[in-house]
This record gives C-alpha cells, structure tokens and sequence, in this order.
C-alpha cells in the first residue's frame, strides 16, 4: 500500500512487536480477569488517561458516557491521549482515535475488541416479524408543523378535525412586522400577507441535553436544532434506547432546504457558523451526537 493511501483503508491495529514490560504486566494482568472485571479495568485505564492528559488528579471525575470534546479535548490533547494509550497497550491507534470513539466507554469497548477480540454480547432485540414482502418497515416516527403540531398524534388531530394551521407572523423573533408588511406584491424585500405556517415553539431548544453550549446553539440553524429533537424522540418512540445504538451501522438520511439562516446571525456566533449554518452538515451532527456510524447523507 503506497503510504499516501493508507489513511483511506481502516484495517485492524496491530500490537507492536516491541511491547514495553509494563504494557505486558498490563495485558497480562486483564487477560486474567473475567469478561465484566476486564470491561472495568479498560474503563478504568481509560478515564486514568484522559485525567493524566486534562490534568485531573483523581479519574473519578471523568465521566465515562461524556463525550471527550465537552470534557475539554481539542486536537492536541487528542493525539496525547492517543499515544499515551497506544503505550499502554502496545496498539497502533490513529490519530483520530478519540474522534472515532468520542467517549471513554466507546474507546474502552475498541481497545477491548482490539486486544482481546469483539467477544461482547450483543444485547438482545425484539423478535422482528417476517420482511419478506415488507423490506422497509417504520418502527418510530416523530414531527413539527405549523398548527402546533409536535407529534404524529397532533398531525392526525389536526387533519380530522380541519383544523387551519396558518396564523399571524409569530412577535419573539426580532421581525419588524410593520416595515415587513406591503400589500403590494411587486414591492421587493417585503411581505404582502400578515399570515403564514410557522413553528413557534422553534426556539424552544435544550442544547445541554445534546452537547451543545448555548452560543453554539445560537449559532446553529433551527433546521439542524429540530432534527436532533425528533430523531430523540421517533428513537423514543420505538423503544429503542438512543445509547444502545452507539457505534452501530444506523445510517442518516436528511433533506433539507434553505441555507439563510447564517445570514441572521451576527458576531456573536462566529466561530460556529460554518458548522451551524450549512445544510450539508445535518446528517453528521446527527450522527455524530448520537454516536452512529451508518451512512449519513444530507439531500437538497
């Protein structure tokens, strides 16, 4: 493999031939101990490191299901991690390791598969009927729309009971609605209705529940803020926990259209715009976020 391509092909670690006595002792001392007492120990030697590297003196205070970002890792600390592991263990880990595994148990669980094998349970699903004639089967479904829908019950009320769905232009978003209004409809940069289908609960977002601070929740466009809240919730409504889906093949397929948000934003948000306001993104902050490493594709 010429060198320049070998960062495009993922092949499994290789164990150094020149292991260190310590890393040895370390193997040594893991191999011995049962499947959970081993988890522990990888856990353990994890969030050990991760502590050295941000310069905590007790592990204790590192949460193994935080994301590494929110815990304060930027590129260097990233690479430090990296080779400190990599010392550990005795494993050729990439430079895109705690990108790849971006939590203590996510990269514990790789270092397990890399020295000792993917010998995990695989936690048990529910009995799947038969696909035969239905390949395609939706198990959780989740929604916002004008009226004030916010679920697929609120959808189906809003249908049966002909409810109208448009309303006045909402007053928390800064809009000067008097300048904004021209009844003549050849009259550039303005609006020639007072009325319109909008989501005003649109703002309502909780970016701790999602990793997010709240300036880069400012910064993020309200497309990208309302798709994490109905994957959380069309997951929830399946049954299936968001964690349990960490690391698995679940792929993202988005559409989106408009791109202007960023154009609202001022200084504030700089820094974050590039990754708040471009549409392209949405698949990969989903993905990212919940941990799935499926195909991710955002459609104009």
């Amino acid at each position: 493999m010429p060198p320049l391509l070998r960062g495009l092909i993922r092949t499994r670690s290789r164990r150094s031939l020149a292991g260190s006595r310590a890393t040895e002792t370390l193997l040594a001392r893991l191999g011995a101990l049962g499947e959970s007492e081993r988890w522990d120990g990888l856990v353990d030697l994890v969030r050990g490191e991760v502590a050295s590297v941000l310069g905590h003196v007790d592990s204790a205070v590192v949460d193994p299901s935080r994301a590494f970002q929110d815990l304060g890792f930027d590129s260097l600390t990233a690479v430090e991690l990296r080779n400190r592991l990599g010392s550990a263990t005795g494993l050729r880990l990439p430079a895109t390791l705690v990108f790849d595994y971006p939590t203590a148990n996510a990269l514990a669980g790789h270092l397990r598969d890399e020295l000792f094998g993917a010998t995990a349970a695989i936690p048990s699903l529910p009995e799947r009927a038969s696909t035969t004639d239905d390949p395609i089967a939706i198990v959780g479904m989740a929604c916002r729309y004008p009226g004030g829908v916010s679920s697929p019950e609120d959808l189906w009320k809003l249908v049966s009971d002909g409810v109208d769905a448009i309303s006045e232009f909402p007053t928390d978003r800064g809009w000067d609605l008097d300048a904004l209004f021209d009844p003549d409809p050849d009259h550039a940069g303005t609006s020639y209705t007072r009325s319109g289908g909008f989501l005003h609960d649109a703002g309502d977002f909780d970016p701790g529940f999602f990793g997010m601070s709240p300036r880069e929740a400012l910064a993020t466009d309200a497309q990208q803020r309302l798709l994490l809240e109905v994957a959380w919730e069309s997951l929830e409504r399946s049954g299936i926990a968001p964690a349990s889906l960490r690391g698995s093949q679940t792929g993202v397929f988005a559409g989106v259209m408009y791109n202007d948000y960023a154009q609202l934003l001022t200084g504030e948000a700089e820094g974050y715009q590039a990754t708040g306001g471009s549409p392209s993104v949405v698949s990969g902050r989903l993905s990212y976020t919940f941990g799935f490493e499926g195909p991710a594709m955002t459609v104009d």
